[in-house]
Protein backbone atom coordinates (compact mmCIF):
# COMPACT_ATOMS: atom_id res chain seq x y z
CA UNK A 1 0.00 0.00 0.00
CA UNK A 2 1.51 3.41 -1.04
CA UNK A 3 0.18 6.71 0.86
CA UNK A 4 0.76 9.13 -1.59
CA UNK A 5 0.42 13.05 -0.67
CA UNK A 6 -1.38 14.86 -3.65
CA UNK A 7 -3.13 18.31 -4.14
CA UNK A 8 -5.63 19.54 -6.16
CA UNK A 9 -6.07 22.78 -8.58
CA UNK A 10 -7.36 24.71 -5.66
CA UNK A 11 -4.49 23.90 -3.81
CA UNK A 12 -5.85 21.44 -0.97
CA UNK A 13 -3.82 18.90 -0.19
CA UNK A 14 -4.71 15.44 1.33
CA UNK A 15 -3.31 12.05 1.24
CA UNK A 16 -4.41 8.84 -1.05
CA UNK A 17 -4.01 5.43 -0.61
CA UNK A 18 -2.95 3.04 -3.71
CA UNK A 19 -2.07 -0.42 -4.48
CA UNK A 20 1.16 1.14 -6.59
CA UNK A 21 2.12 4.01 -8.69
CA UNK A 22 0.70 2.40 -11.69
CA UNK A 23 -3.01 2.40 -9.47
CA UNK A 24 -2.85 5.87 -8.68
CA UNK A 25 -1.63 6.67 -12.62
CA UNK A 26 -4.71 4.22 -13.87
CA UNK A 27 -7.64 5.64 -11.33
CA UNK A 28 -6.21 9.91 -11.72
CA UNK A 29 -5.70 9.22 -15.89
CA UNK A 30 -9.99 8.06 -15.90
CA UNK A 31 -10.58 10.60 -12.96
CA UNK A 32 -11.81 8.52 -10.53
CA UNK A 33 -9.28 10.14 -7.77
CA UNK A 34 -11.09 13.57 -6.70
CA UNK A 35 -10.34 16.55 -3.95
CA UNK A 36 -12.33 15.39 -0.61
CA UNK A 37 -13.08 19.38 -0.43
CA UNK A 38 -14.59 20.31 -3.58
CA UNK A 39 -14.39 17.59 -5.98
CA UNK A 40 -12.09 18.86 -8.51
CA UNK A 41 -10.70 16.15 -10.76
CA UNK A 42 -7.64 17.85 -11.66
CA UNK A 43 -4.94 15.58 -9.11
CA UNK A 44 -1.44 16.03 -8.77
CA UNK A 45 1.07 13.84 -6.98
CA UNK A 46 3.09 16.14 -4.41
CA UNK A 47 6.78 14.99 -3.90
CA UNK A 48 7.16 13.10 -0.52
CA UNK A 49 10.10 12.10 0.96
CA UNK A 50 10.29 8.09 2.16
CA UNK A 51 10.72 7.43 5.66
CA UNK A 52 13.95 5.46 6.51
CA UNK A 53 14.61 3.45 9.46
CA UNK A 54 17.87 3.62 10.57
CA UNK A 55 19.99 1.63 13.10
CA UNK A 56 21.95 2.76 15.53
CA UNK A 57 21.12 5.27 18.46
CA UNK A 58 21.33 8.70 18.69
CA UNK A 59 21.14 10.93 20.85
CA UNK A 60 17.76 12.90 21.86
CA UNK A 61 17.10 16.14 20.58
CA UNK A 62 15.30 18.23 23.54
CA UNK A 63 12.21 19.54 22.22
CA UNK A 64 11.25 23.41 23.32
CA UNK A 65 8.54 24.25 25.17
CA UNK A 66 5.24 25.29 23.34
CA UNK A 67 4.98 29.15 23.07
CA UNK A 68 2.31 29.94 25.36
CA UNK A 69 1.27 32.51 22.92
CA UNK A 70 -1.70 32.01 21.01
CA UNK A 71 -0.96 31.96 17.12
CA UNK A 72 -3.39 33.58 14.56
CA UNK A 73 -1.91 31.85 11.53
CA UNK A 74 -4.31 28.98 10.26
CA UNK A 75 -2.01 26.14 8.61
CA UNK A 76 -4.22 24.65 5.52
CA UNK A 77 -4.87 21.67 7.13
CA UNK A 78 -6.19 23.12 10.59
CA UNK A 79 -8.86 25.20 7.72
CA UNK A 80 -9.51 21.70 5.74
CA UNK A 81 -10.17 19.64 9.09
CA UNK A 82 -12.90 22.92 10.13
CA UNK A 83 -14.23 23.04 6.93
CA UNK A 84 -15.11 18.88 6.92
CA UNK A 85 -16.16 19.59 10.70
CA UNK A 86 -18.46 22.47 9.74
CA UNK A 87 -19.84 19.97 6.61
CA UNK A 88 -20.53 16.90 8.91
CA UNK A 89 -22.46 18.85 11.10
CA UNK A 90 -24.81 20.68 8.51
CA UNK A 91 -25.22 17.29 7.16
CA UNK A 92 -26.07 15.90 10.62
CA UNK A 93 -28.33 18.72 11.28
CA UNK A 94 -30.05 19.52 8.02
CA UNK A 95 -32.99 17.38 6.40
CA UNK A 96 -32.43 16.18 2.55
CA UNK A 97 -35.32 17.40 0.41
CA UNK A 98 -33.30 16.97 -2.47
CA UNK A 99 -34.66 18.60 -5.88
CA UNK A 100 -37.83 19.92 -3.59
CA UNK A 101 -35.79 22.46 -2.06
CA UNK A 102 -37.49 25.64 -3.19
CA UNK A 103 -40.71 24.27 -2.49
CA UNK A 104 -40.03 23.20 0.80
CA UNK A 105 -38.17 26.36 1.85
CA UNK A 106 -41.42 28.36 0.17
CA UNK A 107 -43.61 25.87 2.88
CA UNK A 108 -41.24 26.72 6.10
CA UNK A 109 -41.19 30.26 4.87
CA UNK A 110 -45.24 31.08 4.94
CA UNK A 111 -45.30 28.77 7.82
CA UNK A 112 -47.05 25.67 5.95
CA UNK A 113 -44.43 23.20 7.14
CA UNK A 114 -42.43 23.75 10.91
CA UNK A 115 -39.22 25.47 11.04
CA UNK A 116 -35.98 23.19 10.45
CA UNK A 117 -33.19 23.22 8.83
CA UNK A 118 -32.83 21.66 4.93
CA UNK A 119 -30.51 21.14 2.01
CA UNK A 120 -31.28 19.91 -1.49
CA UNK A 121 -30.64 21.28 -4.74
CA UNK A 122 -32.17 23.93 -6.46
CA UNK A 123 -31.28 25.94 -9.57
CA UNK A 124 -29.67 29.25 -9.51
CA UNK A 125 -33.47 30.16 -10.68
CA UNK A 126 -34.72 29.08 -8.20
CA UNK A 127 -32.45 30.39 -5.39
CA UNK A 128 -32.96 33.72 -7.30
CA UNK A 129 -36.64 33.54 -6.87
CA UNK A 130 -36.77 32.25 -3.52
CA UNK A 131 -34.37 35.49 -2.34
CA UNK A 132 -36.64 38.08 -4.59
CA UNK A 133 -39.50 36.37 -1.43
CA UNK A 134 -37.20 37.23 1.23
CA UNK A 135 -35.85 33.38 1.85
CA UNK A 136 -32.43 33.36 2.60
CA UNK A 137 -30.43 30.49 1.49
CA UNK A 138 -26.93 29.71 0.79
CA UNK A 139 -25.07 27.36 -1.91
CA UNK A 140 -22.18 24.89 -0.13
CA UNK A 141 -20.57 22.50 -2.85
CA UNK A 142 -20.44 18.83 -1.21
CA UNK A 143 -18.42 16.46 -2.77
CA UNK A 144 -19.56 13.27 -4.17
CA UNK A 145 -17.36 11.80 -1.45
CA UNK A 146 -19.32 14.01 1.45
CA UNK A 147 -22.95 13.26 0.10
CA UNK A 148 -22.41 8.96 0.80
CA UNK A 149 -21.96 8.25 4.45
CA UNK A 150 -19.68 10.14 6.35
CA UNK A 151 -16.93 8.88 7.82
Amino acid sequence: MKVLDLRCANGHGFEGWFASDEDFMGQNGRGLVECPLCADKLITRLPSAPRLNLSGAREPVPVPPPDPRPTVEARPADLQAAWLHTVRHLLAHTEDVGERFAEEARRIHYGEEPHRGIRGQATPEERLALREEGIETMSIPLPVALKGPVQ
